[in-house]
């Protein structure tokens, strides 16, 4: 239908005579004539019977322009502003992006060479396209061509740095557009919306409600600062947020992998408003300062809760505050994810799996104690097994396990909560920690009496956490009947993949460590003098961090020697002659295998 209206078209401009000046091609004043000089084309008679005028002038041997083609020819430009303009606007944003990418993944160490090579020629296929595809067919083709090669790339940098150091995400987006100034967030009030994407949910918000605590501070003076610091705690992968009273301000300090670095810090006021909204989001008393005081509430951020343990000491220059980050995204959840060698981690599941016995993990505060002992629980069978824990307080939550929490003041302590739980039928029980004689009598008891047993207990290794057990009151026959194993571990500081460097380690060292010169070529070290801040860790050089073990299992001989109160050295030397290796010289595996540095085990592991 569209070509029959063109045709028709063509045929009435053809029948119009030119208008009087105008031009063609045939005028003979310098090959150009007027339409006055041209006798107006009229319809073709043959044979009494009258035809319309072919549409184009006809000559035998050459095709020539109809005479009133130069009146049809209207001015314009070759190029469409319309398709133009956008096309050089994708032409410098995609220039810059290969820019980006080359250096992003030179800082990165992510297969530069590779991605350069995909970003730039397959722009340019697009580009060609663009310009020689009529309409706009081209720029699908040339969209396709820059997105796709640039989302892979996206996809892996990302892959490799943390959260707040990830491009094209959903949060990246939502800070681009707050520092806009759009408000973005989905917060419940203009203040919410502005700030950080984290909404606070009080303390009796476990179940998803909202008890009107997180309603009471949010037009206070600090729940501004404290959203964002709580959510920059978050985005460094912090566990611990410090904040201290001094003479002039509050200090801010937050412990990342096991370690404590100093942020920005708040004036007086603001750091004590913003002590104000964290106790009054954990039901605690805003007017005593005094006297130590615990709470806990909730955060959703990024479409995970997280959960923050509130706890505050009277001072010299006020009161002090700890917040304890408990992140499930940051959990582990089995025992491969410990990163235990092979025969380690065989040993360990076998004691797990066994019907009954006592299995212990000691370590300081902050060893990962209580992740570990999680990590057995999720090998268990929780549907065709009966699996209580006992914790103070209960940090991470497990499908299918009744978790109780201790409560001192009235009177459910570990001793009470267990002897009550003994009676509830159970095939595994968790005791948080074994702190006093009676908590440990009765959890040999339940090991003795069918029973599987996982707990904690505060000691340096594994033989000194043996003897713990037996100075807590714990007559040796009973202990020597119960216990299946011993697991003592510390975390170290992984090494950040990315800005690592290299070096040869001294002979002198390798000899005392009891290491093959000749196999050892290079050990490595963060960076000591770093060009630029590596975006994975933050110039920090270690990025996550990973356990050191040391696993005594318990064998007949062992047995008997506490049954008989066996020094402390016989007891090792059985041990060390069984394969057990101190958590020195697991530490050094690592450094062989270039995980983490030496000065880090040494900081850690005396």
């Amino acid at each position: 239908m569209g070509v029959r209206v063109a045709l028709l078209l063509g045929l009435l401009w053809g029948v119009l005579p030119l208008p009087v000046g105008a031009q063609s091609p045939d005028s003979a004043d310098g090959g150009q004539a007027t339409a006055a000089e041209v006798p107006a084309p009229g319809p073709t008679v043959v044979g009494g019977r009258r035809f319309p005028e072919f549409p184009e002038a006809f000559s035998r041997g050459n095709v020539l322009p109809h005479p009133q083609s130069a009146v049809r020819q209207r001015p314009g430009s070759y190029l469409n502003p319309g398709l133009y303009i956008p096309l050089l606007g994708l032409f410098f944003l995609w220039t810059w992006t290969c820019f980006w990418v080359d250096e992003d993944s030179s800082s990165l160490k992510v297969r530069n060479e590779f991605w350069t090579a995909a970003v730039i020629p397959t722009g340019w296929i697009g580009f060609l396209s663009a310009l020689c595809v009529p309409g706009f067919i081209g720029y699908a083709v040339l969209l396709v061509a820059y997105m796709i090669p640039l989302w892979c790339y996206v996809l892996e940098r990302n892959s490799k740095v943390p959260d707040s150091a990830k491009v094209m995400t959903p949060a990246h987006m939502r800070r681009i557009l707050r520092r806009l100034g759009f408000p973005v967030g989905g917060g419940r009030t203009a203040e919410a919306g502005t700030g950080p994407d984290i909404r606070f949910l009080g303390k009796s918000d476990g179940r998803g409600g909202d008890d009107g605590r997180s309603k009471q501070v949010e037009n206070s003076r600090g729940y501004m600062a404290a959203k964002e610091l709580v959510y920059d705690a978050i985005v460094r992968r912090s566990t611990d947020i410090h904040l201290e009273p001094k003479s002039d301000e509050i200090s801010v300090r937050m412990r990342i992998d096991g370690v404590l670095y100093a942020m920005e810090p708040f004036d007086l006021s603001v750091g004590n408003a913003v002590v104000n909204v964290c106790k009054v989001l954990g039901a605690m008393d805003i007017t005593e300062k005094r006297r130590s005081l615990d709470g806990s509430f909730q955060a959703i951020t990024e479409k995970r809760r997280i959960d923050f343990r509130v706890a505050t000491q009277g001072t010299n220059y006020g009161e002090k505050m700890s917040l304890r980050i408990l992140d499930q995204a940051n959990s582990v959840s089995t025992l491969a994810d410990l990163g235990l060698r092979k025969q380690l981690d065989q040993e360990l599941s076998d004691v797990i799996h066994q019907p009954h016995g006592l299995l212990l993990v000691c370590g300081p505060t902050g060893a990962g104690k209580s992740t570990t002992l999680f990590a057995a629980l999720n090998e268990i069978d929780t549907f065709q097994r009966n699996v209580i824990t006992i914790e103070d307080p209960v940090e991470y939550r497990i499908e299918n396990v009744n978790q109780i929490e201790i409560n001192t003041r009235s009177g459910n302590t570990f001793a009470t909560s267990l002897r009550s739980v003994l009676r509830q039928d159970p095939d595994v029980v968790m005791i948080g920690e074994i702190r006093d004689a009676e908590t440990a009598n009765i959890a040999c008891q339940a090991a003795n009496t069918g029973h599987m047993v996982f707990s904690t207990v505060h000691a340096n290794d594994t033989i000194t956490a043996l003897y713990r057990i037996i100075d807590l009151e714990v007559e040796p026959f009973m202990l020597a009947g119960s216990i299946s194993g011993i697991l003592a571990q510390r975390l170290v500081r992984r090494l950040c993949t990315m800005c690592r460097e290299p070096y040869r380690p001294k002979p002198e060292f390798l000899k005392k460590a009891n290491l093959p010169a000749e196999r050892i070529s290079k050990f490595y070290r963060p960076p000591k003098n770093p060009e630029t801040e590596c975006p994975a860790c933050g110039g920090l050089g270690y990025r996550g961090r990973i356990g050191v073990f040391e696993f005594l299992p318990i064998d007949d001989r062992i047995r008997d020697m506490i049954r008989d109160q066996g020094a402390m050295a016989g007891v090792k030397a059985e041990a060390r002659k069984n394969g057990m290796l101190y958590m020195k010289e697991e530490g050094l595996r690592l450094v062989v295998r270039g995980v983490t540095s030496v000065d880090e085990l040494l900081r850690v592991v005396k």
